[in-house]
């Protein structure tokens, strides 16, 4: 019997592959940097469309309620259909839809463009991360390839903060989503040629159509509660009802996977405790870090009275230190301690970040009171790689797409926890200081200080994890070993 031979052997593979890896990395950062490029530019976006207050909020919220709520299906249709035919749809939809809202001219156009620019980052970003694992089996490649795809996430966002506010400030906010135009234009082109076609599992293999309303429905209601709850409150009926039905739509969902004969979203994976322990610290930490990202971006503008392209440029540090772990340090050091220590190493590095901020002066000094924060976010370089390692460490091939729109799901959930619990106590504590006579600039000083405060307890509780759930590096295989070489029977074609 003819042995199959694998892809990582072919003649000129290792260049194919190194291809493939700039092209799924190239489009996950274009979709990372949209998720953030927008925040320096609302208040011009508010400007020239006429957004009410609440209204300017749907800007980010669209988005990140498409994406959230879709990124589990997309990720186990992926598995289903191929992931390389979920990418290449995905980065064209995401295309066009920035075309869309660039050219808006009313304030419901650009939310309405917005959505589906979240439909299609679901559907790209759900499945790059599989088509990574399954393209790189060697151990120490594929250290290095999730390196790269994670500083798309950990620098992205800073990236994308100084890139918008240097078109902003030198063109206009309209090129923030033309910007993407000819990314994604280049990511097609080479996509189409470089990326391992995959043929999937079949639609027969998970078709669970009740399920994905179910998980479709109660992520998109839930993530919905959960961005509103700023302007409702946890307490108000809207809140406990929505929740209470997105609770309830999920619980349904569980229930199906454990009883359906083709489950959308195999309850298997679960068993993995890496994985568990993975998506369950990326909450976290991505909540934690929410107060990072934003929150100190709006310092800078409303507390120190930067401009937007100022903004951007002194976050550009953090990205930059970022880059430089995540692309340089990371992978040598998770082989030589495992992934394990370098993610604890790494979530003491961004508790010093928010225990540093959560003492800001109202009258910092960049130099003295910012800058050492923006240096210490390197642990954020070694902490996501390692997590990613670690959340695909225990799925099966077959479920490399499912893993894949997992991580990205969580991410999702955690970010939408970061601003409705840090951005609404910054708010309370704003307008607490504000009636007792504070002025505007200590007022908001105060606020963010203390979801600087609650974010470094949330990343505590995220070490605490890492340290109990997790196994020693002797005492499990070699991150990422276990997502299979491609068997003959599901075997890339080059």
């Amino acid at each position: 019997m003819p042995t199959a031979v694998s892809p990582a052997r072919l003649p000129a593979a290792a260049r194919t592959r190194r291809l493939a890896l700039v092209v799924v990395a190239a489009g996950m950062l274009m979709i990372v940097l949209d998720g953030s490029i927008v925040t320096v530019a609302m208040p011009a976006i508010q400007d020239d469309l006429g957004f009410t207050p609440a209204g300017l909020s749907w800007v980010v919220n669209a988005y990140l309620i498409a994406f959230g709520s879709l990124l589990l299906l997309a990720g186990r249709v992926g598995d289903l259909i191929g992931r390389r035919r979920m990418f290449l749809a995905g980065v064209t939809v995401f295309t066009a839809a920035s075309l869309l809202a660039g050219a808006a001219t009313s304030s419901a156009a650009l939310i309405a463009a917005r959505f589906l620019q979240g439909i299609g980052s679901a559907m790209a970003s759900a499945v790059g991360l599989g088509i990574l694992v399954t393209l790189f089996t060697e151990p120490q490649e594929r250290a290095r390839a999730i390196a790269v795809f994670s500083f798309t996430g950990a620098a992205g966002a800073s990236i994308g903060q100084v890139l918008g506010g240097v078109l902003t400030d030198a063109l206009d906010w309209h090129w923030i989503f033309f910007i993407n135009l000819p990314i994604g234009v280049a990511v097609l082109a080479t996509a189409v040629r470089v990326l391992p076609r995959d043929v999937g599992l079949g639609l027969e293999a998970g078709a669970d159509a009740l399920g994905a309303a179910l998980v479709t429905a109660g992520l998109m209601l839930g993530i919905y509660t959960v961005v509103k709850v700023e302007e409702h409150g946890w307490s108000s009926g809207r809140t406990l009802g929505t929740g209470a039905l997105a609770a309830v739509l999920l619980t349904a969902f569980l229930v199906r996977q454990a009883t359906a004969e083709n489950p959308l979203t195999p309850l298997r994976i679960f068993r993995s405790r890496s994985v568990l322990a993975a998506n369950l610290i990326q909450v976290l930490m991505v909540a934690a870090l929410f107060s990072f990202q934003i929150l100190v971006a709006l310092y800078l503008q409303q507390v120190l009275g930067y401009g937007a392209a100022e903004t951007g440029l002194a976050m550009l540090p953090a990205a930059a230190v970022i880059g430089a772990v995540s692309l340089g340090v990371s992978a040598r050091l998770s082989a030589r301690f495992g992934e394990r220590d370098v993610l604890l190493a790494g979530i003491v590095a961004l508790i010093g970040v928010l225990a540093l901020l959560s003492r800001l002066p109202v009258q910092a000094g960049y130099a003295v009171d910012l800058l050492p924060a923006m240096l210490l976010a390197a642990g954020f370089g070694l902490a996501l790689p390692a997590l990613t390692a670690l959340a695909m460490s225990g799925a099966d091939e077959e479920d490399a797409g499912l893993a894949s729109g997992l991580f990205n799901t969580t991410q999702q959930i955690g970010m939408a926890l970061g601003v409705a619990v840090l951005s609404t106590l910054a708010a309370s504590r704003t307008r607490s200081l504000a009636a007792g006579g504070r002025t505007t600039a200590e007022a908001l000083t105060g606020g963010y200080r203390l979801a600087f405060a609650v974010g470094a307890g949330l990343l505590v509780v995220a070490f605490a994890l890492a340290l109990t759930m997790l196994r020693r590096p002797g005492r499990r295989a070699v991150a990422g070993s276990s997502v299979g070489t491609p068997t003959p029977a599901r075997a890339t074609k080059a």
